[in-house]
């Protein structure tokens, strides 16, 4: 069996999302949940980088355009934030294709708008 991509640092940082979700509970706007896991993530230690601009690249080269992922962290996971009722598969989609655009490895997507923290994980799988 392979080792998860990233392991130690998704359990730190879904531990994160976790003890944010506890203490708001859900029905709050993405920009307060994104607020609290900042103080999250200062409490465990969890290196961040908020609203990080991350370029783009089309067939190898730099485009003009870029995307501000909610949270960086560990300077290799992206972690996109939502707070719906429940996620959608564009959702899913704008994840992964942030991680085809950016050569990211890894992505989380976090949803605080359930009664209980919804995640997923994906890896990109472009080389």
């Amino acid at each position: 069996m392979t080792d998860l991509l990233y392991k130690e640092e998704c359990y730190a940082i879904i531990g994160a999302c976790m003890a944010a979700h506890r203490n708001l509970g859900s029905g709050f706007l993405e920009s307060v949940y994104a607020e609290a896991l900042m103080k999250e993530f200062e409490k465990s230690n969890v290196p961040y980088e908020r609203e990080k601009k991350i370029e783009l690249f089309y067939e190898g080269q730099k485009m003009n355009k870029y995307f501000r992922a909610d949270y960086v962290c560990f300077g290799s996971i992206i972690v996109e934030l939502k707070s719906k009722s429940f996620l959608l598969k564009i959702d899913e989609q704008q994840t992964i294709n942030y991680l085809k655009a950016t050569n990211f490895q890894l992505g989380l997507l976090v949803n605080f708008g359930e009664s209980s923290l919804k995640y997923k994980r994906f890896v990109n799988t472009i080389k």
